[in-house]
This record gives structure tokens, C-alpha cells and sequence, in this order.
């Protein structure tokens, strides 16, 4: 195949028989080389009773135009689940259940499924125990948390999209995939932007998920460029590696690793295993809810993964060239509020508190075999920017820092407060605005974007026995800006 593929762009996958010695079918060639053509660059089509084979250009980044990234912007303007993929729910439901979606009884079984769910959601450690083993859970999920995590990956793939870093043609893999939530996310970005190619394998431990699985992603894959693989039946905790494609652009772990339960090593030790799989310029993506316990968790377990080898390119980053302390890191990024489905309406007719769902937090970390990161900026040499770990010795003074804002606004209408990190400091550090202090010169705090780095010039420390933090006051007289960044010459 190779060699042919070199000598003709295109020919009919029955001319291998004449390379190969003996008898053999062409379903006996088309078996051996279907499941490697990815990886050799070669697209297979069937053609009448035999295959065309089309050898394709290497993949290179999916850089994305304007009308591209102002189309899946204005999308996440006002996010909601597609009205065709909300259909393909819906009669999906109604299959299940042999009943309308929106029937009263369907609905009340649904009430008590999200009630369960959400009620082990809160536990910690052993007590937790999240299970998708009957059909009115995955029901439940696919009412009730599926939009989030659907518009949430979406935001996280096509920041990688700007970043460059998804390709025209990629393999993913999947890890917990559920119903889909992921592979659905990425179709429905390439649908909208109207190209990209990808081959789609994922693994589920439950025979529910991978049921709505393949009920509902080949058929909103269709009419776009993504093939997706019947879920690989598995589970993490015993995953046979060897079983894993080979080369994966980008591997995903969308709220799945909180739920494994286990110490910190043992979960680092199953992605590290699984990073064996990834081509040298893929992606590793971790998102776990915001809640307190899982982010920081979450930060951990990128740690963990660190000293195996692996490295961060988003959202941390480490300006002054050393390793962060994430025992009491708790970051999340905060998207806006999206549009509830029909079918999550129906749910919550009743009691819209409980079961309307439509704010988006998570925690997330995109790895790399290589040492790429998202913000390239590094503290120069002899800069007079005090760390965040020496704050015990600025108390009351003016100083100079330099760090990543993570966090969204965490304040109110009067005082504006965002979480700050070097990753330097053990100690929580905040950024603090008051509505009265705004200014032309610090306004640059107000709007930088999840994980950038900003300088901050004359900034007051104070200390919060409290809650064991460092507060730094922004006046109307700090100067903050992008860093890395030359003023213009006057």
C-alpha cells in the first residue's frame, strides 16, 4: 500500500493483489489495511465491488479564517444545543422509553434519576459512588448535565482551534466518553465551520452511554467530516494499553477522572500510560467541574502528570521557570449562561431551582510531550517584580508583580476580585478592584482573558488572616498591562 500510494495519488485497492504472494481476497486486503489507512495517510471509498484508494496531503493545523472564528463566536455569544442534535435527544428518548419525550411519566422518572445524580455529585472521597448502569440515568444526564459539558467542550476545542493546535485531519480519542458529549462537540464545530476531518475513538465502561452513543453520534455526524468508531468497551482502572490507536492527536478526559476514585499517583500513572498513545505534537485535555474539591484535586493530578514527563501549555504557566505548589489552588473558568433545552424546560416546569442547569465552570489543563506553551512570556532577568511567595514581606507596602489572572470575576458591583498566580506562591493571592478605583491605567485587569499575564505596577499588599490570603489592592494610580508588551515611545 505504501508503495503503492508513492508511484499513484490514486488506484483500486484490488491492484494490491498483485503485489501479494499467494491467494488472497480483496476483503482479506481491505480488512488488514482499513484500520491502518488513517496512519498511512490513504482514504479509502468504496467503489462499486471494490475500494478507491486516495492518498491524502499530510494534515497540518486547522488555521481558522475570520468568517470561521466569528461564526463559532457569535455560536458561544448565546450558546445552546443545536436544534438538530436536540431532535436527535428527543427521538432518542422516545425510543428508549417507548414513550414521548415530553410524556409526564417519562418526566417524573427523569426528576427522581437528576435528584439521585446530583445528590452523589456532592459526596466526597469513598462515599461517591456516580454510576450510569440504568437507562433513565443516562436519560437524566442527557436532560440535565449534557448541555454544559456539550457548550463547555465546545469552548474548550476551539480555543485550541485559535491556538492552532486541532488539525485538518486528527484522530481523537475519548476517555469516559458517555453518550458522546465530546465527539458531539467537535462535529458540531466542523459542522459550523464547514471543514476539518477527523476519525473518532473513545472508550465507556456502561452499556447505556455506549447505547446513546451509537444512537446519536453517527447520525449527527453525517454530512460532515468526522468518522466515528463504536465506543471500545473498557475501564480505566484496568485499561489494556495495547488496545489503544496509536498517534492520537488529541485525547480528552472530560469529567471523568473525579469520578474514578483512587489516590492522585494512580490516576497520573493511567494518563501518563495512555500519553504513550499520542503523537508528538498531541494534545492531552483534563476538565473537571469547579467545584472546590474537584478543581483542586484536578491541579494535583497536572502536577503529578509533570513529574512524569508531561508538560503544561494552558492555562498555568511558569514565568519564573519553576514548579507551582497546588495544595490550595482553586482556579475555574467561567463561560456565559446558555440557552436550556426543550427537553431540560420540560423537566423543570415544576420546580425550575432543581432541575435548570445552565452555568458554565470548569477547571481544565491542556498537556504536551513538549515543553510548547500557550503564554510564552518568562520574567526577564533582573525585573523588579517582587513573587508572589515573598507577599509575607511586602505587608503594607507598594510593589510590582507579575502573574496570570485565573479567574473570571469573583467579586460584586462594588469591589471587583480576581485570583492571581506566579507559580510561585502556596498561599491563594487576589487581585483587588474596587469599582470606585477604575481607571483608564488598570483597566487592563478587568480585561484580560482567563490565564493571561499581566504586570501590575504599584500595587498594595495586604494580608487576609480570614481565609489565609494575600489581598493587592489596585488603586486608580496602578498601572496594569498585558505582559511582555512595550509602551510606545512618546
Amino acid at each position: 500500500m505504501k508503495y503503492v500510494s508513492r508511484m499513484k495519488p490514486e488506484f483500486m485497492l484490488s491492484e494490491i493483489r498483485d503485489y501479494v504472494k499467494g491467494d488472497v481476497s480483496l476483503a482479506d486486503i481491505y480488512r488488514t489495511i482499513q484500520p491502518l489507512a488513517y496512519d498511512m495517510g490513504i482514504r479509502l471509498e468504496p467503489a462499486g465491488g471494490d475500494y478507491r484508494a486516495r492518498r491524502l496531503p499530510a494534515a497540518k493545523s486547522l488555521i481558522l479564517n475570520e468568517s470561521e472564528r466569528k461564526a463559532q463566536e457569535e455560536f458561544l455569544a448565546s450558546p445552546g444545543v443545536p436544534d438538530r442534535l436536540e431532535k436527535l435527544i428527543e427521538k432518542y428518548v422516545g425510543k428508549k422509553t417507548g414513550k414521548s419525550w415530553s410524556d409526564p411519566a417519562v418526566i417524573g422518572k427523569l426528576r427522581n434519576a437528576i435528584t439521585g445524580q446530583k445528590a452523589e455529585y456532592w459526596k466526597e472521597g469513598s462515599k461517591r459512588r456516580i454510576t450510569y448502569e440504568t437507562g433513565y440515568s443516562i436519560l437524566g444526564y442527557l436532560a440535565y448535565q449534557f448541555p454544559v459539558y456539550f457548550i463547555q467542550s465546545e469552548h474548550i476545542l476551539f480555543e485550541l482551534a485559535v491556538d492552532g493546535l486541532l488539525k485538518d485531519r486528527m484522530k481523537m480519542l475519548d476517555a469516559g466518553t458517555g453518550p458522546g458529549t465530546v465527539p458531539l462537540a467537535l462535529i458540531d464545530i466542523y459542522r459550523r465551520i464547514g471543514r476539518g476531518e477527523a476519525v473518532v475513538y473513545s472508550l465507556e465502561k456502561y452499556d447505556e452511554n455506549a447505547e446513546a452513543f451509537n444512537a446519536l453520534v453517527p447520525a449527527y455526524a453525517k454530512g460532515t467530516g468526522v468518522k466515528a468508531e463504536k465506543p471500545m468497551r473498557a475501564d480505566l482502572r484496568s485499561l489494556k494499553m495495547d488496545e489503544l490507536p496509536d498517534n492520537v492527536d488529541l485525547m480528552f478526559f472530560s469529567n471523568v477522572l473525579n469520578e474514578l476514585g483512587g489516590d492522585i499517583e494512580r490516576k497520573a500513572g493511567i494518563v501518563r500510560g495512555m500519553a504513550d498513545k499520542l503523537s508528538k505534537d498531541g494534545n492531552i485535555v483534563i476538565v473537571e467541574p469547579a467545584d472546590k474539591a474537584s478543581s483542586m484535586e484536578m491541579r494535583r493530578l497536572v502536577v503529578a502528570l509533570m513529574n512524569k514527563g508531561l508538560g503544561v501549555y494552558s492555562p498555568c504557566s511558569f514565568i519564573w521557570c519553576v514548579r507551582c505548589h497546588p495544595e490550595s489552588c482553586w482556579t475555574f473558568q467561567e463561560r456565559e449562561d446558555i440557552r436550556p433545552t426543550r427537553f431540560m424546560q420540560k423537566v423543570a416546569e415544576e420546580e425550575p431551582f432543581k432541575f435548570i442547569n445552565t452555568d458554565i465552570k470548569y477547571s481544565y489543563a491542556v498537556l504536551r510531550h513538549d515543553k510548547l506553551s500557550r503564554e510564552k512570556y518568562r520574567v526577564p532577568e533582573k525585573a523588579k517584580f517582587a513573587r508572589l511567595s515573598r507577599m509575607k514581606d511586602h505587608v503594607g507596602k507598594h510593589i510590582n508583580v507579575v502573574a496570570s489572572v485565573m479567574s473570571g470575576d469573583l467579586g460584586d458591583k462594588n469591589d471587583h476580585v480576581y485570583k492571581i498566580c506566579d507559580g510561585t506562591s502556596a498561599k491563594p493571592v487576589y487581585a483587588i478592584l474596587s469599582d470606585y478605583h477604575i481607571s483608564p491605567k488598570n483597566e487592563a485587569l478587568k480585561a484580560a482573558k482567563y490565564g493571561q499575564i499581566v504586570e501590575i505596577y504599584g500595587v498594595l499588599v495586604r494580608y487576609n488572616k480570614d481565609y489565609d490570603a494575600y489581598n493587592l489592592f489596585v488603586t486608580r494610580n496602578t498601572d496594569v498591562k498585558a505582559a511582555g508588551i512595550e509602551e510606545p515611545h512618546q
